[in-house]
């Protein structure tokens, strides 16, 4: 696969941790995860030469081959396209991602009042499914029935890289409510975030600053020496992880379009 950007070489490590299979094309890597159907970046393409991303009708044309049974788009490109307007003529937007990385030990901010901190456990899962099932019912942006089928494939997988000591998630519980959660999964020696989310009544309380700290001690203590979270460019989290010590490294762009909400194959 030659020298991938970090932010790519992490979503490939945790991909095959997970079990997903990577085929390089030369220009483009075809993901799938037979084991997760339903996970759109575990059944993608990532265009990898710079010099191919303008040709939007290619790589469409790529996706439905390589990810027939697809009801969705999700290609990842290796620069924003110096030409758009292929991608504009299939009604697709493009996303800047903005890949945040440092070789210092993120730093640790106290734990939030009222709440308590630990790695999930048990029930844990069950309340983190919980959680984003939720939220996912206010946005309304998936079929609500296939997004829980998928959280719940999801979590499992994760449940599974926590047995096997290849990440941790943590969460922090107010009066065991799980209020925010994420999860750090180790690629070699690079500690690749996960999942960072908050309940949007707790938010502003530095509760993802201190779960970004519980969770990189954990990643040092495992040989990990630096650290990867990928945001999307306008997410306003982006300063609460330039405030932990992350500098901007190499960003891609991502295609997607998520399938029709009320659209449930039989």
């Amino acid at each position: 696969m030659g020298m991938l950007p970090l932010g790519w070489a992490t979503d490939v490590a945790v991909l095959e941790h997970m079990g997903s299979t990577v085929r390089d094309r030369g220009d483009h890597l075809v993901v799938r995860s037979p084991d997760h159907p339903l996970y759109h970046w575990g059944n993608c393409l990532f265009v990898t030469d710079p010099d191919a991303v303008d040709d939007a009708a290619r790589w469409l044309a790529v996706f439905e081959s390589e990810v027939p049974e697809a009801d969705w788009i999700a290609i990842g490109l290796a620069q924003m396209p110096r030409d758009a307007s292929g991608w504009a003529e299939h009604g697709l937007e493009l996303d800047l991602v903005e890949v945040l990385a440092t070789s210092i030990l993120p730093r640790q901010t106290p734990a939030p009042d009222g709440c308590t901190v630990r790695a999930l456990v048990g029930d844990d899962w069950e309340r983190l499914i919980d959680r984003q099932v939720a939220e996912n019912n206010l946005t309304g942006q998936y079929e609500p029935v296939l997004h829980e089928r998928f959280m719940r494939a999801r979590a499992e997988a994760q449940r599974d890289l926590c047995a096997r000591g290849v990440a941790m998630f943590v969460g922090a519980f107010a009066d065991e409510r799980l209020v925010g959660e994420l999860g750090v999964v180790r690629c070699g020696t690079t500690a690749r975030y996960q999942d960072v989310g908050t309940d949007g009544a707790y938010r502003r309380r530095g509760i993802a600053s201190h779960l970004l700290g519980v969770a990189a001690a954990w990643a040092a203590d495992q040989g990990c020496n630096q650290w990867v979270i990928v945001t999307e460019a306008v997410n306003p989290a982006g300063r609460v992880y330039r405030n932990a010590g992350f500098e901007l490294d190499v960003p891609h762009v991502a295609v997607y379009r998520a399938p029709p909400v009320s659209v449930l194959p039989s």
